[in-house]
């Protein structure tokens, strides 16, 4: 559930205070999100809807579109090494594109400290600390579960990027619409569920590690 926080005016989604750009770094990435550098954020979108209709869409194998494609590039190569000879051309180069060890590492320990937050949060939830919050979690799962058996996780995969491309630009260009819609809907979400905790939730036993009322 979103948290808001009253700043001036509206309150902002997520309880942020700082700029959109900001919040997503204000780096390179945060660039390419709010499409700043338009042609990198097009290519990028491009590229996953191009990948994902060969894979999904025309059910190319990863393994026969990787042949196909270095057959391409070895046929090209080859036709341009030939024709620079006669006409005086540079010679083809392929650029060399690798990641550094500690670039590697950097990631694997980012993606195992995410992934340990996570198991510890759900976690703390499932400990009965929080009732709404655990019921909010477990409709969450519910929600995220019907929708990934509805389609592949290549099609998810895609999705997330689609929104990730296209979401935050929206975001960012009707802000303030965004901010008063989500801040009536969280209102609205926090009275029933008042209602709920007052007249139902509140009876039920909590864990041994919940805190008392």
């Amino acid at each position: 559930m979103a948290i808001t926080v009253r700043t001036h005016g509206t309150p902002k989604l997520l309880g942020r205070e700082k700029p959109l750009h900001d919040a997503l770094g204000g780096h390179k990435a945060a660039d390419i999100i709010l499409w700043r550098d338009k042609r990198v954020s097009a290519a990028i979108l491009a590229g996953a809807t191009v990948a994902w209709y060969l894979f999904e869409v025309a059910e190319y194998h990863f393994l026969t579109l990787a042949c196909y494609l270095a057959m391409l590039g070895m046929l090209v190569v080859f036709i341009w090494g030939n024709v620079s000879a006669f006409m005086n051309l540079p010679a083809p180069r392929i650029p060399e594109i690798f990641m550094s060890e500690r670039t590697t590492g950097q990631v694997i320990l980012a993606l195992h400290s995410r992934l340990t937050w996570f198991v510890h949060r759900l976690y703390d939830i499932a400990c009965g600390k929080d009732i709404k919050m655990l019921i909010l979690t477990v409709l969450s799962l519910y929600i995220a579960s019907v929708i990934a058996s509805c389609c592949s996780s290549l099609t998810l995969l895609y999705l997330v990027v689609l929104s990730t491309m296209t979401l935050p630009a929206l975001y960012e260009n009707y802000e303030s619409e965004v901010d008063h819609l989500v801040s009536t809907a969280v209102h609205d979400l926090r009275s029933h569920v008042g209602e709920m905790d007052s007249g139902v939730l509140r009876k039920i036993p909590r864990g041994r590690g919940a805190t008392a009322n």
